[in-house]
C-alpha cells in the first residue's frame, strides 16, 4: 500500500495538480475581456507591469495594503494560516525523504520543532477561521458547506501528519491517512476555490495593471488601493 500511495498515486496527484493549474491559467487569460479594453494590455506595457508587480508585492505582506490594515486580527490569522499551509509541506524533512527516495530531489528542510509550531498554528488558525465564518454576518451569509469541506481538506493533512509524526496510538493509520489526505488536497486544488494558490497572482496582477495605468499610476501618485 505504501509503495502505491507514494508511487503511482503520488505521480497522479502531482500530475492533476500541475496540469490542472496550467489549464486554469490558460482559461483565466482567455477569459479576460480584451475587447472592452478594461485594462490596456498592449499599450503602456511598462506601467502595466509595474502596477501588476506592485500590487502582488504589497498584497503578499501583512499590512502592506489598506485592506490588510482595516482588520489587523483577521490579517494575522490569514497570514499565519497560509504561511504554514505553504511552507510546512514544502520544507518538511519527512517529505524530503520521500522526494529523495522516489525522484532523487532534496532541498533545505525545516527543523522538526519549527514544523510542529507551524502545523499547530495552521490548525489553530483554521479553528478561528471557522469561528469567524459563524460570528460575522457578512461572512456567514456567503458561507456554505462547500467552504467548510475545503477547509477540512486543507487542514486534514496537518492534523493526520502531526499525529503520525508524534507516533500516537494507531500510527500506521495516521501515517497512511496523512499521505492520502495530502494527495486528495493536491487533486482538488485545480477544481475548487483552492486554485487561488495560483489565480491570486493572476487576478491581483490584472487589477494592478488596471490601477497602474488608468487610476493614477501613470501620474506618479501611487496606486489608489
Amino acid at each position: 500500500m505504501y509503495q502505491f500511495i507514494t508511487g503511482p498515486l503520488l505521480w497522479l496527484s502531482f500530475g492533476v495538480f500541475f496540469i490542472g493549474l496550467g489549464v486554469r491559467i490558460v482559461l483565466y487569460i482567455k477569459g479576460l475581456d480584451w475587447q472592452m479594453d478594461r485594462v490596456t494590455y498592449k499599450v503602456n506595457v511598462y506601467y502595466g507591469i509595474k502596477g501588476a508587480l506592485r500590487s502582488i508585492f504589497f498584497w503578499l505582506f501583512p499590512f502592506g495594503t489598506r485592506s490588510w490594515r482595516v482588520k489587523p486580527g483577521i490579517t494575522v490569522l490569514f497570514f499565519v494560516f497560509h504561511i504554514g499551509l505553504v511552507i510546512t509541506p514544502i520544507f518538511l524533512a519527512a517529505h524530503n525523504i520521500i522526494l529523495k527516495e522516489r525522484w532523487g530531489i532534496s532541498w533545505f528542510t525545516l527543523p522538526n520543532s519549527i514544523a510542529d509550531v507551524l502545523t499547530i498554528a495552521v490548525i489553530i488558525a483554521a479553528v478561528f477561521l471557522v469561528l469567524r465564518r459563524n460570528a460575522l454576518p457578512e461572512v456567514r451569509i456567503l458561507t456554505t458547506a462547500y467552504d467548510y469541506i475545503l477547509l477540512a481538506i486543507s487542514v486534514a493533512p496537518f492534523i493526520s501528519g502531526y499525529l503520525a509524526s508524534h507516533q500516537v496510538p494507531g500510527y500506521s493509520f495516521w501515517f497512511m491517512a496523512h499521505i492520502i489526505c495530502g494527495e486528495i488536497m493536491l487533486i482538488v486544488i485545480p477544481f475548487t476555490k483552492l486554485s487561488h494558490v495560483i489565480l491570486f497572482f493572476l487576478s491581483r496582477g490584472q487589477l494592478g495593471m488596471d490601477f497602474g495605468i488608468k487610476r493614477g499610476g501613470m501620474k506618479g501618485k501611487g496606486l489608489a488601493w
